[in-house]
């Protein structure tokens, strides 16, 4: 519980930084903004965390959400009929992935790091080889409602965005959710007491292939097509785990630091932004903050190691 305490610190006080320099922020429609903004990311980072909190990386999300995305503008081509039947289909997907990541880690002892690495090349280069680098179709208005409408003052991202924490809390809060830890916190103990770690972790990529496929829905309909609308995402949802205090390595962590990490990092850059420091700056902030959590955690593991002999 104290490991995630300092993160609802740092989010409320970048998020008082934002409404000093943003007064509108502080306005429903200003805030609901930001979420819907940082909707994606959050449910990102909710995925990213249940495979993290088991042991493993991966690191294929960002490709992912780009191949929802320029799949969905293809097959739906603004077709409004074709809209839910897309939808479904991006979700099978996305569990798809994340099965053949779990599987390849799990049963071929290929470590998650070279699996999803080799995942998220394997999907950038069949989204360039099908579009050549600019990809073609549209979205259709109803697809495109969930990243940009809304249900009265509400917009549909941020009732996903709840729905999805409700789902992930729950599920940690489940026998599921004792067996992911058990995993990342001791394989071989977990494997003994009757836990099956292959399965745990397995579904723990699919959960996570599930997050990628509901964020790049929100996406495409909120920023459109682009063939570059997932780049860079795999890091930040690591980002925002690690900043949420979930220990690389797996085995200890709260889901909802995990996305109360992808809200403060969001605001962070929304801070920077306002103040007009330039984005590139972001991938600086994203380094320091991975080299300092693995940095806390190898400090703090010896005084661990020492109070339990």
């Amino acid at each position: 519980m104290k490991r995630t305490l300092p993160i609802f610190g740092v989010l409320a006080v970048l998020l008082v930084a934002i409404a000093v320099v943003n007064p509108f922020f502080l306005e429903p429609a200003g805030f609901l903004g930001f979420a819907k903004r940082a909707a994606p990311l959050v449910i990102l980072a909710a995925g990213q965390y249940f495979v993290i909190v088991s042991g493993e990386f991966d690191l294929s999300v960002g490709s992912l959400v780009t191949a929802e995305v320029v799949i969905a503008a293809r097959l739906i081509d603004g077709d409004e009929s074709a809209t839910w039947p897309v939808i479904a289909l991006l979700i099978l997907l996305g569990l798809l992935v994340g099965l053949v990541n779990g599987a390849v880690t799990t049963l071929l002892k290929v470590p998650s790091f070279i699996t999803t690495l080799g995942m998220m090349l394997i999907l950038s280069g069949a989204v360039f080889l099908w579009t050549g680098g600019a990809p073609r179709g549209a979205l259709s208005p109803g697809f495109r409602e969930f990243g940009r409408g809304s249900l009265g003052p509400i917009p549909w991202s941020v009732l996903i965005l709840l729905a999805v924490g409700v789902a992930a809390f729950a599920l940690m809060r489940a026998n599921f959710g004792k067996t992911l830890m058990a995993t990342g916190d001791n394989e071989r103990a977990a494997a003994l007491s009757g836990v099956r770690v292959a399965r745990a972790r397995i579904l723990a990529f699919m959960l996570s292939g599930l997050a990628a496929a509901v964020a790049g829905v929100l996406l495409g309909g909120f920023a459109g097509v682009s063939a570059q609308v997932g780049q860079g995402l795999e890091f930040q949802a690591i980002t925002a785990v690690v900043l949420g205090g979930v220990v690389l390595g797996g085995g200890r962590g709260s889901v909802v630091a995990a996305m109360a990490g992808a809200l403060t990092l969001e605001a962070l850059f929304t801070l920077l932004n306002l103040y007009g420091i330039s984005g590139a700056l972001e991938f600086t902030v994203q380094g320091v903050i991975i080299i300092a959590a693995v940095a806390v955690g190898a400090v703090r593991l010896p005084f661990k190691l020492r109070a339990s002999t």
